[in-house]
């Protein structure tokens, strides 16, 4: 008598509307990266799914701006609790979703995730406005800042609850509205965090998550009329579609966008914390973070020494199931980036490059339940040309290049020399030369002697391709708001 295979059963999403779950019609497979089997369908909405959420976020717009700021960080920090009592539940969905490890989840993503709430929650209460006397015309003016309205929200897959609560958070915190879409490859915690919402209070509407595409429900979010502003974090090449899609309604835009970012290394710099940080700046979270390190410009007197010091110690990151505590790093988002990624290896030895450790040199070590998943060692590559495709676009997996430099003009030319200027990495111990270098390199973010240390008061945002505007606390104050001058004549 044969055996009937039992039927496989998903997890399924539904959109979160007007304080309500909604089922879709249709739905998305979403895969396991760590196995590469679908586990979850996602729901595929389109212009009807985003209609419904606008209408919820126009009704409950009145309502929620007229409360005080006091009362709208009461419910951003009851969220925040919520997060952090749930904290390895979410760590686990975030992991099994996106390929990273439950470590770097349950420490970074899901505590930022909750941070976020509870910053802008204080941020929102210290805000100060202008005002200017004109004595002589009898005229007072003032300045006022108003919400938006309804806040279109457009989230990435990296790093998925951490930052599309860096997006909601500030604008329900200013009394905007939100229509959010995460990435329709991660959207189970923005789905979870649905389920956390009445819970804190929040209102019918205020918070509307719809899933889907970006060619879809992404487009109907950033073309729609009522939706006077958007924030979105992801590519530079989605991010040119945006900007045409929204230019006939003048909306405001924040768009941050990928980089190519240089760690220059002087000969003074500390090189044991250098080191130790650098492949932690390259190859964290399987390289996929927009500011992770993918240039490293070493001065030439150090560079064998720290060429063989660098490549020794990424060849101790260790690669593997996302669920073994032991691990640094897990799987890549999908087969297709893992391909992409590969893809960029193998231009790089086509050219000439030498790939010292990790992909097509060290094999991986996997446990049969991830055997088919999207796993690619740390993977560290030399003798590339500064035009090189591999130098200059972004990879986003986990592949750093090195390459010599003799001058202090050399290095930050070369650290200039791509499209991007999101971020970049500076290690000396002369004073002098860091505040210099950080000056003329041309990126939002310069670390030096240090790596993704974050004030989340200070703006954050790129040059050049790596975006539009700045976000954080003031700023991020400043985009979901109107300033209005007023003039009183006594």
């Amino acid at each position: 008598m044969s055996k009937t295979s039992e039927p496989r059963s998903y997890l399924v999403l539904e959109n979160y509307i007007r304080g309500q779950f909604v089922p879709c019609q249709s739905h998305i497979d979403s895969y396991d990266p760590s196995t590469g089997e679908v586990y979850c369908k996602v729901p595929d909405s389109g212009e009807e799914e985003v209609e419904a959420a606008v209408a919820a976020a126009k009704d409950a717009f009145p309502g929620w701006s007229d409360r005080s700021p006091g009362q709208r960080a009461q419910i951003l920090n009851k969220l925040a609790d919520l997060i952090e009592a749930n904290l390895d539940e979410f760590a686990q969905a975030e992991s099994r979703d996106q390929g990273k490890t439950i470590t770097f989840a349950r420490t970074v993503d899901i505590p930022r995730s909750a941070y976020n709430f509870r910053f802008f929650a204080s941020s929102a209460l210290h805000h100060t406005t202008d005002c200017s006397q004109m004595d002589h015309m009898g005229c007072l003016n003032y300045t006022i800042r108003c919400p938006v309205g309804v806040a279109g929200l457009i989230s990435p897959w990296n790093l998925p609850l951490y930052l599309l609560t860096w997006k909601i958070a500030p604008a329900i915190a200013a009394g905007n509205t939100v229509v959010a879409k995460p990435s329709e490859m991660t959207s189970v915690t923005a789905w979870m965090l649905c389920k956390l919402m009445q819970q804190a209070g929040v209102p019918p509407g205020v918070v509307n998550i719809v899933f889907g595409t970006g060619p879809k429900a992404g487009n109907a979010i950033v073309g729609h009329p009522d939706i006077p502003l958007i924030s979105f974090t992801g590519s530079t090449a989605t991010a040119q579609l945006i900007t045409e899609r929204s230019a006939p309604y003048c909306k405001k835009l924040s768009l941050e966008l990928g980089g190519k970012n240089p760690a220059i290394v002087f000969a003074d710099a500390d090189l044991n914390q250098c080191i130790e940080t650098t492949v932690r700046s390259s190859f964290s979270n399987q390289g996929e973070i927009c500011l992770c390190t993918s240039r490293i410009y070493v001065e030439r007197s150090i560079y064998p020494e720290f060429l063989e010091r660098f490549v020794a110690a990424a060849k101790k990151w260790k690669t593997g199931d996302p669920t073994d505590d032991s691990n640094n790093n897990g799987a890549l988002i999908s087969k297709e980036h893992l391909e992409k990624v590969r893809s960029f290896v193998a231009l790089a030895k086509s050219e000439g490059g030498v790939v010292h450790c990790g992909e097509g040199v060290d094999q991986l070590d996997l446990p049969e339940r991830t055997a088919n998943g999207y796993f690619m060692p740390a993977t560290v590559i030399t003798g590339m040309s500064d035009s090189s495709r591999v130098m200059q676009e972004e990879i986003f997996g986990p592949v750093t290049c090195i390459s010599p430099f003799s001058t202090e003009d050399e290095a930050v030319s070369k650290g200039n020399g791509v499209r991007y200027g999101l971020s970049a990495t500076v290690w000396s111990r002369d004073v002098g030369k860091v505040h210099r270098v950080a000056r003329r390199l041309q990126a939002g973010l310069v670390w030096t002697n240090c790596w993704l240390v974050r004030d989340l008061n200070l703006p954050f945002g790129g040059m050049k391709n790596s975006g539009v505007g700045r976000e954080g606390g003031k700023d991020s104050y400043h985009f979901f708001t109107e300033v209005k001058s007023v003039t009183i004549k006594h």
